[in-house]
C-alpha cells in the first residue's frame, strides 16, 4: 500500500515499516553469493525486504518488560549517571548497557520530566512512552552507527547546548521540545547506506522524496507518523500540532550534510553582522537548527576514548555500504573502500571540512563558553591523534604511498557525500 498517509495538516507521513531497511544479513547470505550480479536483482531483493520489515518480524524487537528485569544494581548507576546528563563526559554506551538497550527512552522520558514539558503540555507519561518506544524500536540494532544509541547521544549533546547561555535565556517550552524530539527522531529508520546509494539502487524512498534529502525526508515524515499513531499530541489544538509537525520536518532538515554549506554561510552573516534576534522566533528556529547539526556531527568533540568508537562504528558502516556495492557490481561510493579509505584518513578529512567550521561558529555564538572551549579542545587534540595513527600507518606501508592521504579534493567529497 502507499506509505505516505495525508493528514488533515496536509504534511504526509509514512506508515511505521512500510519501507524496508537494508539488511545485510539476507543480503550477505552466502546461498545468494552465486545468483545476484545486477541492479536489477539488488533492486528486486531491496523489495523483497519490504514484507520482512512490515511484518517486523527480523527487527529484533525485545519485550517491553525487559525494562524492568534490570538488576537494582544497574538501575541505581543509570539514575547516578542521569543526575549527570549535562555533563560532556557523559558515557552513552555505558547508559545503553545500564537501562538493558533503552538509553534513547530512558534518556528522553527524564529530560522531558526535567525541562518541565511533561507539565507544561500536560502529556500523558504512558502515551508518551509509548511514543518513546516506538522511535527507539524503528532504529536498526544492525546499523554499527545509525541506531538508537547515535540518538541518544545526540539528543544529550542537544540538552548541553539548549543549556547554553545564550541560547537558554530565549528559548519556550515548545523550543526545547522540538529540539529534544528532533535530536531523538532525526535519524530513525536509517538504512545503513546513504543517499547515494539509495538512489543508484532505485530504493523506494529515492523516488518518493525525488532524490532529494531522502533520507532527511524519510525521518521526518517517518516521526510524523508515529506522532499521530500514538496521539501524545492529540490534546493540543490542531494549530499547534500543525506548527509542531512543521518545525520537526525544519530541523530534521537541516541535518542533511548536502546543505552544510547554505547554513554556515547563513551562520557566518548573522555572526558577522551582529543582527541575530534570539527574540525572534524565526532567529531562535535557526539556531535550534545549528545547534542540532551540531549534536548531530558532534563525535569527533568528545573525549577520545567515546570519539574513537564512534569513528570506527561509522567507518565500519561506509565499508559495509562498500562491500555490499562490490558484491553486487555498483561503484564503490567515496570513503566506503576499506582497502583505500582508512579510519585516520576519514576522520582527519571530516574534522578538517565539515566539523571545525561548524564548531568554531557555535562558539563564536555561544561566546567561548567552558563546553564550547572543552569541545574544540577535545576536538584539535583528537585530530592529533588521528593524524599521528595516520603517520604510523604511512611508516609500515611506505610501499603504498597513496594509502589514506587527505588531500585538498576531499573537500568536495564531504560535502557532496553523506557523512557521520
Amino acid at each position: 500500500g502507499d506509505a505516505r498517509v495525508r493528514g488533515q495538516t496536509g504534511v504526509l507521513s509514512e506508515r511505521r515499516g512500510s519501507y524496508p531497511f537494508i539488511d545485510f544479513r539476507l543480503l550477505n547470505n552466502t546461498t545468494l553469493s552465486g545468483e545476484i550480479g545486477t541492479k536489477k536483482k539488488v533492486k528486486r531483493l531491496l523489495s523483497f525486504q519490504r514484507y520482512f520489515h512490515a511484518s517486523r518480524l527480523l527487527r529484533g524487537i525485545v519485550p517491553q518488560a525487559s525494562l524492568y528485569l534490570l538488576d537494582e544494581d544497574y538501575l541505581g548507576q543509570a539514575r547516578h549517571m542521569l543526575s549527570k546528563v549535562g555533563m560532556w563526559d557523559f558515557d552513552i554506551f555505558l547508559f545503553d548497557r545500564l537501562t538493558n538497550g533503552n538509553s534513547l527512552v530512558t534518556l528522553l522520558c527524564h529530560l522531558f520530566n526535567v525541562h518541565g514539558l511533561i507539565h507544561h503540555f500536560q502529556l500523558d507519561m504512558v502515551t508518551l512512552h509509548r511514543f518513546l518506544v516506538m522511535v527507539q524500536e524503528d532504529y536498526h540494532s544492525q546499523n554499527p552507527y545509525h541506531n538508537a544509541v547515535h540518538a541518544a547521544d545526540v539528543t544529550q549533546a542537544m540538552h548541553c547546548y539548549l543549556r547554553e547561555p545564550k541560547l537558554a535565556n530565549f528559548l519556550t517550552p515548545s523550543d526545547v521540545m522540538l529540539g529534544l524530539l528532533a535530536a531523538a527522531a532525526h535519524d530513525v529508520d536509517h538504512p545503513g547506506v546513504n543517499q547515494p546509494f539509495l538512489i543508484k539502487t532505485k530504493h523506494h524512498l529515492a523516488s518518493l522524496y525525488q532524490n532529494v534529502s531522502v533520507l532527511e525526508n524519510h525521518h521526518w515524515r517517518s516521526t510524523v507518523g508515529m506522532l499521530r499513531e500514538s496521539r501524545l499530541l492529540a490534546h493540543l489544538p490542531k494549530e499547534v500540532t500543525q506548527d509542531i509537525e512543521q518545525q520537526l520536518g525544519s530541523l530534521i532538515l537541516a541535518t542533511d550534510i548536502n546543505r552544510q554549506n547554505e547554513f554556515l554561510i547563513r551562520l557566518k552573516s548573522h555572526l558577522d553582522n551582529q543582527d541575530l534576534r534570539l527574540e525572534d522566533a524565526q532567529d531562535r528556529h535557526f539556531m535550534l537548527q545549528i545547534a542540532l547539526k551540531c549534536a548531530d556531527i558532534c563525535n569527533p568533540c568528545r573525549l577520545w576514548d567515546l570519539s574513537k568508537q564512534w569513528s570506527e562504528r561509522v567507518c565500519e558502516e561506509f565499508y559495509r555500504q562498500g562491500d555490499l556495492e562490490q558484491k553486487f557490481e555498483l561503484e564503490i561510493s567515496p570513503l566506503c573502500n576499506q582497502q583505500k579509505d582508512t579510519i585516520p584518513s576519514i576522520q582527519i578529512g571530516f574534522m578538517t571540512y565539515i566539523v571545525e567550521p561548524l564548531f568554531e561558529r557555535w562558539a563564536q555564538f555561544t561566546g567561548d563558553t567552558p563546553l564550547s572551549e572543552n569541545m574544540l579542545n577535545h576536538l584539535r587534540r583528537n585530530k592529533a591523534k588521528w593524524r599521528s595513527l595516520l603517520h604510523k600507518q604511512h611508516s609500515s606501508s611506505r610501499s603504498n604511498d597513496h594509502s589514506g592521504q587527505v588531500t585538498g579534493s576531499q573537500e568536495q567529497t564531504y560535502n557532496e557525500e553523506e557523512t557521520p
